[in-house]
């Protein structure tokens, strides 16, 4: 049974490459950096020695080792940033993490560690934080790629997700916690599961085990206004705003976007793309990381 002292976030790239047929030459080079916000330390992984190509922000209750099997794939310099609240980035006090107040630790991080990246690319919340960044600070993103999410998220399309995050505070044990995530991820392999429990879990003194983003926030989704987040319509105007190239990635089995969604995309960003990903649900670079890769890469 694994335990809290032997989990090393950095020896568990090999069963990446393994399990998706990615060739192996010896560790990628990645170290873990901190950026201080007025909201306390953003960390992220930054990939690579050379000036970052890519912003990679993942979705909530996720953390930037999501991300692993697509780095590998894409093997370019890029950064995979912890969002506040998740991984190894601070938690905020007042619990708000929720796209507007992402972009400010965003912004700072992006500015701070990939400045020229040619593109961001955000997943669920990360894609909703993300085009919330392009508002914000439009001098830093060259590209937009949403994976699986638009402002038009709401519970009903999410329920699966909600349920899941809504879940027990604390497990009696790691294969109690990796049997959970399992059942709600009926797609993905158990190696693969169990790698991203490590990466998302920390085990208390008492032996048990919880999630390792701000736990504060399960079941709070319903936000100010009685969104599943606050602030969605704000987020249309903002994409009506964007003014460089926008890409949507949907997993073709995911409830999250639907054809409505990506008729309000169009409407409001007409040269806006879209490509879906043939049998990826919501967490596309979990279902399908070479397929998003290989979305990814002519973006370079």
């Amino acid at each position: 049974m694994p335990t809290a002292a032997a989990y090393d976030e950095f020896a568990l790239f090999h069963e990446n490459a393994q399990e998706f047929g990615i060739p192996w030459n010896g560790p990628p080079e990645v170290r873990r950096v901190a950026v201080e916000t007025g909201n306390g330390a953003v960390s992220a992984l930054v990939w690579g020695h050379e000036p970052p190509e890519l912003v990679l922000v993942h979705g909530g209750a996720q953390n930037a080792h999501t991300w692993d099997t697509v780095a590998l794939a894409l093997d370019v310099p890029l950064v995979a940033v912890d969002l506040p609240g998740h991984g190894h980035s601070a938690h905020r006090e007042d619990h708000a993490y929720w796209p507007a107040e992402n972009a400010v630790a965003l912004e700072a991080a992006v500015r701070a560690l990939a400045p020229g990246a040619r593109a961001v690319v955000g997943m669920s919340l990360g894609g909703l934080s993300s085009v919330a960044l392009t508002d914000r600070a439009p001098d830093l993103v060259r590209r937009l790629v949403l994976v699986d999410v638009t402002p038009g998220v709401n519970r009903e399309k999410a329920s699966a997700i909600a349920q899941f995050i809504d879940g027990p505070e604390y497990f009696e044990s790691f294969d109690q916690i990796l049997e959970r995530t399992i059942a709600f991820n009926p797609t993905r392999s158990e190696s693969s599961l169990r790698r991203g429990v490590l990466h998302n879990a920390v085990e208390d003194a008492d032996g048990r085990w919880r999630w390792r983003y701000d736990l504060p926030r399960r079941g709070s989704g319903e936000g100010a206004g009685g969104n599943l987040v606050p602030g969605l319509d704000d987020l249309w105007d903002a994409i009506e705003r964007v003014r460089v190239p926008l890409l949507l990635v949907r997993g073709s089995t995911s409830p999250v976007v639907d054809d409505d969604d990506v008729a309000e995309l169009r409407r409001r960003n007409p040269v806006a793309e879209v490509v879906v990903v043939e049998g990826a649900g919501h967490s596309v670079q979990g279902d399908k990381p070479l397929e998003l890769a290989a979305v990814l890469r002519p973006l370079l």
